[in-house]
């Protein structure tokens, strides 16, 4: 006995010791299954949270410039290390940003200086966006001189660390070969000039006597001969009622501006040079103040108007009855009159210099204001960005500060992700998705709401499929089946979850696609007739006698529904090209399109409906169907002894007992539906567009996430906001699955007692 009992207490502690292996094991694995969630919820934030991150200037250097009260623009190369001025007095100067060794350059050295124009010839003085960096001095006998900054990069070893060093040197020149262009034929004084060039062609505007508008357009014509280029001119003259007090010229030459006060001209100009009034912008000076200035924004698709009330408004075409028409959009408030806007090389940024000497950063699309203050101790008087928009040249008097600006997602904002957004060109607000284009000029745009719209679309469409099957073949296999099938149906339906999804995604998108875009009517047909069939069979099947239905058990009779639901589905497909010669003059995608105004789409919301559903089936079939098997048996019994129908059982008691399970099977499947990604990216088009039409695609959260990821600069904009697509993916699916646990909880508390 004593043996035994030692036996028996060696056991007891073994049991034990696994008890709490077992119990602490399990408590660790949760604690860890927590950890990684939260893991991967602050990883999401830390990738986000620069795009919210507010401008900074950091100032670099800085140093001070003899005669710099005779400064016309300001400009530097794209490593920002030389900064140029061009001078009221026609002299072209460089000067250095950076301190550099090899050459024995410090921040404010001087580097070449050039007089491209004498000072008394200078009567008007342009200069392009800056993206095509060239300026022209408008002369007092009716010709203009071009002038371009030139660098030339080269490496060199410094002597002291044996390194590379890059060394610029810069040099102006004079196009044409150094000889002036004419623009007024009459060689009377430009008293105001435009100018701009799209390499081959070159377009001035200019002021001549107060109210003459002269145009002129250079286009390059090469003797085929000799090889030589020629610029040959076309001079146009438009008089207007009343001074001109500013003009610009679009980059692609194809308009010109002109504002008298409140009042702006658009000319269009032609290939041939011919000039016609397209139309005329009036300022609402009441709303808005009295125009001072024009200027265009990177892209030219928008005109910066501004106004003695310190406001900016913005301006572009807008399709409307009359054709494409420039409209106010929207506005910005400096603080004060502004004398002076700088406008960054590629993206929709502008810097205002206001009278009272502060700088102001905005951005337009968000309608975001990114800052505004002076960091200078005096009034600022000039600003200046270069090509990467990384440093900011400023200018006090003489004193010239170089400071370093972190403003990397300025298109990025709360309400441009998640309202309507006014986009250049678009005939009004709206949500749009277009991260990528093969202009520079783009705009992106990255509105969450489209494709968050067509995560909850694609789900919403598996779901309305798979839940009635999923849930309906759950209850029957569970309730109803016989053992001797159960054991196969059970297992065969749950290794349909096996299947790779992205083999559903390539039947449903090469397969799948085509067959309803062909057979549609029959595919209607099939939804229709099928319910249908079966209630049919059913009321028939309970008319026979009763002797013949006793030969089969209700755990089989629904085999004998499969031959009718494969007849009725054969007869639908067969029928279809019939159905759809006589019902729809053999077209019913044409009908849809022509006669009910429904886009038709060969991947569509149907395609992803029925192969995500087929996907989500198993998932719902499996819980469910364990949900209500695992009902205790003397429920149901005790139900059918007091006499309730099979059918009473099942609706009063064991789908009440089984509702917690249920509704954790439709939960896990439309969980399982909002983060699917193969299926949705093959078969729906990955269209981001706002429509529950059926027979459109759309795009998904994690489609979209799939799709550009791979494409995204590390960092960028882009890149960051498919995370914030992942986060809010993450926190959609969280707060679900928080929702689902809690109405569970309840269901369960409430029919536990059963």
């Amino acid at each position: 006995m004593a043996s035994l009992s030692a036996q028996q207490l060696a056991a007891n502690r073994g049991r034990l010791f696994k008890d709490r292996a077992a119990r602490y094991g399990v408590t660790l694995g949760g604690i860890m299954v927590l950890v990684a969630l939260l893991l991967i919820f602050f990883y999401l934030l830390y990738v986000v949270q620069p795009i919210f991150e507010s401008v900074s200037l950091k100032e670099e250097q800085s140093f001070s410039l003899p005669n710099s009260d005779d400064v016309e623009a300001l400009g530097m190369e794209e490593q920002a290390e030389i900064g140029y001025r061009l001078m009221k007095s026609g002299k072209f100067e460089f000067f250095a940003l950076a301190d550099k060794s090899i050459v024995k350059r410090k921040a404010g050295d001087i580097i070449d200086s050039k007089e491209v124009v004498s000072d008394d010839k200078i009567t008007s003085f342009a200069s392009t966006l800056p993206v095509n960096k060239q300026y022209a001095y408008g002369l007092n006998d009716g010709t203009a001189m071009v002038v371009q900054p030139k660098f030339k990069v080269s490496f060199a070893e410094d002597p002291q660390t044996g390194a590379l060093e890059r060394t610029i040197t810069p040099r102006v020149e004079v196009l044409n070969n150094g000889e002036p262009l004419v623009v007024d034929e009459s060689g009377q004084a430009l008293e105001k000039l435009a100018y701009e060039s799209d390499g081959d062609t070159m377009m001035f505007a200019a002021v001549q006597g107060g109210n003459n508008l002269l145009i002129t357009k250079y286009a390059a014509e090469e003797n085929f001969m000799t090889g030589e280029t020629t610029l040959k001119p076309v001079f146009h003259k438009v008089t207007l009622n009343g001074t001109i007090d500013d003009l610009i010229v679009t980059p692609d030459l194809r308009q010109v501006m002109a504002r008298r006060g409140n009042r702006i001209h658009v000319f269009d100009v032609g290939i041939s040079g011919q000039v016609s009034e397209r139309e005329l912008m009036l300022v609402n000076a009441r709303e808005q103040g009295n125009a001072t200035g024009l200027y265009l924004l990177a892209g030219a698709s928008s005109i910066l108007v501004t106004h003695d009330t310190g406001l900016v408004t913005q301006w572009f075409q807008v399709s409307t009855d009359k054709g494409r028409q420039y409209q106010y959009i929207r506005s910005f408030d400096a603080g004060s009159p502004v004398k002076d806007v700088e406008v960054e090389y590629y993206r929709r940024t502008f810097y205002t210099v206001s009278e009272n000497g502060q700088l102001g950063i905005f951005y337009t699309t968000s309608e975001a204001d990114l800052y505004r203050g002076n960091p200078l101790e005096s009034s600022l008087e000039h600003v200046m960005v270069d090509p990467r928009a990384n440093y900011l040249i400023m200018q006090s008097g003489d004193r010239f500060s170089v400071f370093d600006i972190k403003n990397e997602h300025p298109e990025v904002t709360w309400s441009a992700m998640w309202q309507e957004v006014w986009y250049e060109g678009y005939p009004e607000p709206d949500y749009t998705w277009q991260s990528t284009s093969g202009s520079d000029d783009f705009e992106s745009k990255y509105s969450l709401v489209p494709i968050a719209f067509g995560t909850i679309k694609a789900a919403a469409y598996a779901m309305l499929f798979a839940v009635p099957i999923g849930l309906a073949a759950a209850v029957y296999t569970a309730y109803f089946m016989s053992p001797s099938v159960r054991k196969y149906v059970k297992p065969t339906v749950e290794i349909m979850e096996a299947l790779p999804t992205v083999i559903l995604g390539f039947l449903a998108g090469l397969w799948l696609a085509p067959i309803i875009e062909r057979y549609l009517p029959g595919l209607i047909a099939v939804f229709l007739l099928v319910p249908a069939a079966i209630i049919l069979t059913a009321f028939l099947w309970s008319r026979l006698p009763s002797h013949i239905r006793n030969t089969v058990t209700d755990g089989r009779a629904a085999l004998l529904l499969i031959p009718i639901v494969i007849l009725v589905g054969w007869l639908s497909f067969g029928l279809s090209p019939w159905v759809e010669q006589v019902l729809f003059d053999g077209n019913v995608r044409g009908y849809l399109t022509n006669e009910l105004g429904i886009t038709f789409d060969q991947r569509n919301s149907l395609v992803v409906g029925i192969a995500m559903g087929f996907a989500v089936i198993p998932t719902i079939f499996s819980i469910a169907e364990d949900a209500v098997f695992s009902v205790p048996k003397h429920l149901s019994n005790g139900s059918l002894a007091l006499g309730a129908t099979p059918w009473q059982t099942l609706t009063k008691v064991v789908l009440l007992t089984a509702s917690p399970g249920i509704f954790s099977a439709v939960m896990m499947g439309l969980g399982r539906a909002v983060g699917e990604t193969m299926i949705v990216l093959m078969a729906t088009g990955n269209t981001p567009i706002m429509d529950w039409n059926i027979f459109e695609g759309m795009r998904t959260l994690s489609a979209n996430i799939a799709v550009e990821m791979p494409e995204s600069e590390v960092g960028s904009s882009h890149y960051r906001i498919l995370f914030l697509a992942a986060f809010v993916l993450f926190v959609f699916t969280f707060f679900f699955n928080t929702i689902a646990e809690f109405v569970r909880q309840r269901l369960r508390d409430k029919y536990s007692s059963m």
